[in-house]
């Protein structure tokens, strides 16, 4: 049984320094995610790994009206996690966007290799707490801390493993304030480690 279960949202290289839709010192969220992953598994729990996974033609990009450049396309180097990012064995991935029509935000909208959802995925292993990181703040982990709330888990948002788009410059604040408002916490990696003990 896996009680808590860490939920890394999107750590890949389109999204890091550098990359097609890069997030300012998006590549920051690694070293606390990576602390994060080994503690949880290291207390039997599991980590959840989540990914962009676009088709070539998709309504997200700009060249077919969406809001975003090409981004994290399947197969391509964008699209892979980080290098520096340390998924341990057993990590479970779940790739999202992957249709024409879907923008794919919250990582409850993906599938695991086997068709699985999360939800399904997380409920096989009894997790009920999830720690959740990665990027953007106001983007795929709003999402998904929102969709995670709403299917009945417990949520942290590790404030030191996140990092935003910020369009608008406090995209990423009013993300955290309503993130917060829907019943999420609000704790450093550590902090939240320690609690989880």
């Amino acid at each position: 049984m896996y009680p808590t279960a860490l939920l890394i949202v999107d750590v890949q290289n389109d999204f890091c320094p550098g990359g097609a839709l890069a997030v300012s010192d998006g590549d920051q969220v690694i070293a606390p995610l990576n602390r994060a992953a080994q503690t949880i598994v290291q207390r039997g729990g599991l980590v959840v790994a989540s990914r962009d996974w676009h088709p070539p033609t998709t309504r997200h990009f700009q060249q077919y009206g969406g809001q975003w450049p090409v981004h994290c396309v399947q197969g391509t180097l964008g699209a892979a996690f980080h290098p520096d990012l340390r998924l341990p064995d057993g990590a479970v991935i779940v790739s999202k966007g992957t249709g024409a029509e879907d923008d794919g935000y919250s990582a409850f909208e993906g599938r695991t290799d086997d068709g699985s959802t999360l939800d399904e995925t997380l409920r096989a292993h009894g997790v009920r707490r999830l720690l959740v990181g990665g990027l953007a703040t106001d983007y795929c982990v709003r999402a998904s801390v929102l969709d995670a709330l709403k299917h009945g888990y417990e949520v942290v948002v590790l404030t030191d493993a996140i990092r935003g788009v910020n369009l608008q410059p406090d995209d990423s604040a009013r993300a955290l304030q309503e993130m917060q408002t829907h019943g999420a916490r609000l704790l450093a990696t550590d902090e939240a480690l320690r609690d989880d003990n």
